[in-house]
């Protein structure tokens, strides 16, 4: 089989395109072809070895969606040609999806129903299991609560904009204004330019006086933000952030209003099985889609990575082997 490989680590240019012995399922994996393989920021850290340690020879990929073509013995619930999705390898335990052929663990995948787009759903996992673990795991949207979902057009945001609007949550989200429509059309009800000078005054306007619920994918930047756009008893879940020492500036505007702080990765998920079941219902319902910005071939990967890094755009990228 054809698969993307690095053999030390580095920038995009130490991947490349090699012939590779197709693997072999162990007794609780399943052996996929793969359909679609989404590009996720968390593939260059494993690439560049900022990441825990990965065993090279390595194949990128967390996400995949393909159909099933072999499986271990202790594999239950599966038959040959289940088309199926999952995320949770690529990392340091699992070789990744990047590959015409990838070996899965049965607790990481689940069955993809009839009429969703493999190639939509290959790029699904990351971000649809950490919108979910943030929004209804942690932070326990309910409905006609009032959700801020800062970065709306990237691939958490977006996902997290229909989580939200799926249970019936007032969700308002920030990004480019070439974006705004398309995130209204997912469910937002309010969406910001995210460098507005006013962007406080404008969430408590569009809120009516503050927040219930919001997701932070760059604690560095909005902490304390999050603290003053807040209600009494909010829920704030911090994915992520640009340098790893966010702080308040006023941790009062947090404490006067009983603030609520979960730090999360979707790599702690107990069960990936339960979020990526949810999320296939909603697809299959039409309450939930990944929105494809870019597709690449398995030559393009270094491409792929470069643009998930460096480019603008709504929703996530997929490798089609």
């Amino acid at each position: 089989m054809r698969a993307v490989r690095l053999s030390t680590h580095g920038g995009p240019e130490v991947l490349s395109v090699e012939d590779a012995e197709r693997p072999t399922p162990d007794r609780d994996e399943l052996l996929l072809e793969v359909a679609a393989a989404g590009v996720n920021p968390v593939d260059t850290y494993f690439r560049d070895g900022s990441y825990p340690p990965v065993e090279l020879p390595f194949t990128p990929g967390v996400d995949v969606a393909g159909t099933v073509v072999d499986m271990g013995s202790g594999v239950e619930g599966f038959e040959t040609g289940d088309r199926v999705f999952g995320t949770g390898i690529g990392n340091a335990t699992a070789q990744g999806s990047y590959a015409e052929y990838a070996t899965v663990p049965d607790d990481r995948l689940v069955h993809l129903p009839d009429g969703v787009d493999l190639t939509e759903a290959g790029g699904a996992g990351v971000v649809a299991c950490t919108a979910w673990r943030a929004l209804i795991d942690h932070a326990s949207l309910e409905p006609a609560e009032r959700c801020l979902v800062h970065g709306g057009s990237g691939g958490v945001g977006h996902a997290a904009v229909q989580l939200a609007d799926a249970v019936s949550a007032k969700v308002i989200t920030t990004a480019s204004e070439r974006y705004h429509g398309d995130l209204e059309a997912l469910g937002a009800e309010a969406v910001l330019e995210y460098g507005r000078e006013d962007l406080e005054d404008a969430v408590l306007a569009a809120s009516d006086g503050g927040v219930d619920a919001i997701l932070d994918h760059k604690l560095d930047r909005y902490l304390q933000f999050d603290a003053n756009v807040a209600a009494d008893g909010c829920r704030v879940v911090g994915i992520g952030e640009d340098r790893p020492d966010p702080g308040f500036t006023n941790d009062g505007a947090a404490r006067s209003k009983d603030v609520s702080y979960q730090f999360m990765s979707m790599f702690n998920t107990p069960d990936l099985r339960v979020p990526l079941r949810g999320v296939a219902t909603l697809m299959e319902r039409g309450r939930f889609s990944i929105e494809i910005a870019d597709e690449y071939g398995l030559e393009e990967a270094a491409a792929a990575q470069r643009d998930v890094m460096d480019e603008s755009f709504l929703g996530k990228l997929v490798i089609v082997p």
